[in-house]
């Protein structure tokens, strides 16, 4: 299933454009969050970076 909504970083509006944002020409991302999998491979590459976040 592909997610055709995203929201807009700058102004926070959601839009169906998958490059920038009508409104302010900002950056636009996937609003959703990844599937959950027990068997994930990227775990700990994850954690990892939230610990960096969380330090800085």
């Amino acid at each position: 299933m592909v997610w055709l909504l995203r929201k807009c970083e700058k102004c926070l509006k959601y839009t169906l454009k998958s490059d920038i944002c009508g409104c302010c020409a900002g950056r636009v991302r996937v609003p959703h969050p990844p599937r959950f999998s027990p068997d994930d491979k990227y775990l700990k590459y994850r954690m990892a970076l939230k610990q960096k976040r969380q330090t800085t």
